[in-house]
C-alpha cells in the first residue's frame, strides 16, 4: 500500500518503521507542509491508499476533512476529538471512504476493554470505583482517550460513571487501572504498555484491514479481525 503518515512523533515514527517492515510505501507529511490540513488536496493524495493520523487534537479534524474531500481511507490514532464524532461519522458516510479510529490500537488494551465490560457488572451490585491513567509528560490530552473509553464501557454496562485521575510523569507509554470497591472486597485491573510498538502495529494492521472497505469503524469493534 501507499501510506501517507500524518504525524511522525514517538508513535508515528514507529508506525512508519513497522509499515516499512511490512513492505508498504510510506510518505510522511509534516506539520509545516500541512498547516490546518492545507497539504491534503486531491492532487497530493492522488497516489495514496490510506492516511494514518497520529497528530494532535487540534490538527486531526482538518486532516479528516481533507482526506474525506479527496476520497481517501483513513486510520486515526489521535484522540481528544471525540466531541465531534457524530459530525465526523456523517462526513465519512457522505464521502464514501473507509475510516477506522481508536482510543488505543494495542491488542492488549482492546482485550482490556472486553475485560472491563465483564467487570462492570460489579457496579450493579453495590460496587463503586475509579479509573487512573499514567502517561508521559508530553501527552496533550487528559484524560487519555483510552481512559475515556474505559469510562464509557463501564458506564454502558454498569450504569455508573466513574471518575478518572490523570497523572503525567516521565516517559511512560501508558498505564490504566480500574479499581472496583465494595464493603467486602475490591478488584484491581491494570494494563501497562511496555512500549508504543503495540499501538503502531495495530494502526498499520487496521490500515491493511481497511483496504477495499467503506464505513466508519471503532478499532475496538474490529480488533479481533486484524
Amino acid at each position: 500500500m501507499n501510506i501517507l503518515l500524518l504525524g511522525c512523533g514517538k508513535t508515528g515514527s514507529l508506525v512508519r518503521d513497522y509499515a516499512l517492515e511490512r513492505k508498504h510505501h510510506v510518505r510522511v507529511l509534516d506539520e509545516a507542509e500541512n498547516l490546518d490540513g492545507t497539504g491534503l488536496t486531491p492532487e497530493t493524495l492522488r497516489h495514496v491508499d490510506v492516511a494514518i493520523d497520529f497528530t494532535t487534537p487540534k490538527a486531526v479534524i482538518k486532516n479528516i476533512e481533507g482526506c474525506a474531500r479527496a476520497g481517501k481511507n483513513m486510520v486515526v490514532g489521535t484522540t481528544g476529538w471525540y466531541g465531534e464524532i457524530e459530525r465526523v461519522r456523517a462526513l465519512v458516510q457522505q464521502s464514501g471512504i473507509g475510516f477506522v479510529y481508536g482510543a488505543n490500537f494495542s491488542f492488549g488494551v482492546n482485550l482490556f476493554f472486553e475485560i472491563a465490560k465483564v467487570a462492570a457488572e460489579a457496579l450493579k451490585h453495590g460496587y463503586g470505583g475509579s479509573i487512573e491513567e499514567l502517561h508521559h509528560i508530553h501527552k496533550k490530552d487528559a484524560p487519555s482517550g483510552t481512559a475515556a473509553k474505559l469510562q464509557q464501557v463501564l458506564e454502558q454496562t454498569g450504569g455508573k460513571k466513574l471518575g478518572i485521575a490523570s497523572i503525567r510523569e516521565g516517559d511512560a507509554p501508558g498505564t490504566h487501572t480500574i479499581v472496583l470497591d465494595s464493603e467486602f472486597d475490591y478488584l484491581t485491573l491494570t494494563h501497562t504498555a511496555k512500549s508504543r510498538r503495540g499501538f503502531a502495529e495495530g494502526a498499520v494492521k487496521a490500515a491493511e484491514w481497511l483496504q477495499g472497505k467503506t464505513g466508519f469503524y471503532d478499532f475496538r469493534e474490529i480488533f479481533h479481525e486484524v
